[in-house]
């Protein structure tokens, strides 16, 4: 997310980081460079326009130029205006007054609103809401089949209404059975086209009045660039939408669509769709995309996946053993490897360290297939030999390596890391009493 326009603004700030005083000429010019970046990542050009006014005027103030590291300050006013392009604090769902809240999920075919439908509902859960899901894609029988499957997927329930039946009808009936079962939310999936046209917008409008939503989100594709604001403008127009999220995230790195619908269309981007998982669903907190963009990372985020993937209960028996036994085995090593593959692509959570970005990791270490490489390796021993890795002579270190269908030489270098890894655990043991999070010291990163 982010990653072509965060190294390249990365390096045009570069040189505005390193001086240790700034004149007037060398902040335009480095401004001159941002611009060219933001239009490159197809930033809409009056958006662009206006965040680099706001960040000239902060920047050629009295007080920053008098500053110890005005170059610092200058990534921080950076900062605080990507910031401001993505809205005013963190952004949050409405809850209507009474009686179940009706969240309306509009957009083009093919953006994602079905998928997005059922994040949504997953992450609500997980809030601790009752939601509930209405299939009102009537046209496309593929489309209540797909959020019956997810809704049976995530644990939530679906009323789906019948195919080639009116949509408006049954949001109706959805509404009325949420309320009778006391569901807090109820999320309507409704139909898209592959352009805007009126009978779209009109049947969107009837199921608006029908059951009054508190939100209407629009869910627009990152990929189709500055089309979706165009998009945005045009649903705004006709519904009057209350947020918007931004759906593959993960495949768009230029960001420009992101940074430029707000600035467009005044709505808040609420959530950012990250991944394919149905836990892959972000909140779009503008400080934290802000930093994102800026490679500052995002503990924050990191935090939040390690939530929702770990196993608390593994995560607690393995801290003991570590830091309570100062034993890890390589049964331990294969459970905190899982728990971590868990969290998502490992470039992915890299990006969310702080200063991760400049590790200068090879990108084959990195390859998700090298962690299922190190996982055959793992099974192919015997429970012996993972408990007790020392007895790995060469005859077994063969018979590991024909077994996992990986060289010797591989075997070998795993079993060199993990060396490596139970020196780093007993160190560890010795400098804390609990806390850390396990699996990240043992990702196979080396050579």
């Amino acid at each position: 997310m982010f990653e072509e326009l965060g190294n390249k603004l990365d390096a045009a700030l570069k040189k505005l980081r390193q001086r240790g005083v700034l004149t007037e000429p060398m902040i335009k010019e480095g401004l001159r460079e941002v611009r060219r970046v933001l239009l490159e990542a197809d930033v809409n050009f009056k958006v662009t326009r206006d965040f680099l006014g706001r960040v000239q005027e902060r920047a050629l103030g009295e007080q920053v130029l008098k500053a110890v590291s005005p170059g610092q300050q200058i990534v921080k006013i950076v900062h605080d205006e990507l910031a401001h392009l993505f809205g005013e604090g963190r952004p949050t769902l409405e809850k209507a007054p009474s009686g179940t809240t009706v969240i309306l999920m509009v957009g083009l075919q093919g953006a994602g609103k079905t998928t997005t439908a059922a994040k949504l509902a997953r992450r609500l859960g997980r809030e601790g809401r009752t939601p509930m899901l209405a299939a009102c894609d009537l046209q496309r029988p593929a489309a209540i089949e797909q959020l019956q499957t997810l809704g049976n997927q995530i644990g939530a329930e679906v009323f789906a209404g019948e195919f080639g039946g009116d949509p408006v009808e049954a949001a109706k009936a959805a509404k009325s059975q949420a309320e009778e079962s006391k569901h807090s939310v109820l999320i309507v999936d409704t139909a898209g086209r592959l352009q805007i046209d009126e009978a779209l917008m009109e049947e969107l409008g009837q199921i608006k009045e029908a059951v009054g939503p508190t939100e209407i989100l629009l869910v627009a594709d990152a990929m189709t660039g500055q089309e979706a604001v165009t998009i945005a403008q045009g649903f705004d127009e006709a519904l009057g939408i209350t947020g918007i999220v931004m759906t593959k995230m993960d495949g768009d790195a230029r960001g420009g669509a992101a940074l430029s619908i707000r600035g467009v269309t005044g709505k808040p981007i609420k959530f950012v769709g990250v991944g394919e998982g149905i836990d892959d669903l972000d909140t779009a907190d503008p400080e934290r995309l802000a930093g994102r963009i800026l490679q500052m990372g995002d503990v924050v985020g990191l935090v939040e996946r390690a939530q929702v993937a770990i196993d608390e209960e593994e995560q607690a028996k393995l801290q003991e053993k570590v830091l309570g036994q100062g034993r890890f085995t390589l049964e331990d090593f294969l459970v905190a490897m899982r728990q971590v593959q868990k969290m998502g692509p490992l470039d992915q959570l890299l990006k969310l360290i702080p200063g991760a970005n400049r590790m200068k990791i090879p990108a084959a270490n990195m390859d998700p297939k090298r962690m299922k490489h190190v996982e055959a390796i793992i099974l192919s021993m015997t429970p012996e030999e993972r408990k007790n890795p020392s007895i790995l002579n060469g005859s077994r270190r063969a018979r590991i390596a024909k077994g996992s269908g990986r060289p010797v030489a591989e075997v070998n270098r795993l079993m060199k890391q993990f060396k490596e890894m139970q020196k780093f655990m007993k160190q560890m043991k010795g400098m804390m009493g609990g806390g850390g999070m396990p699996g990240l010291p043992g990702m196979p990163f080396g050579g």
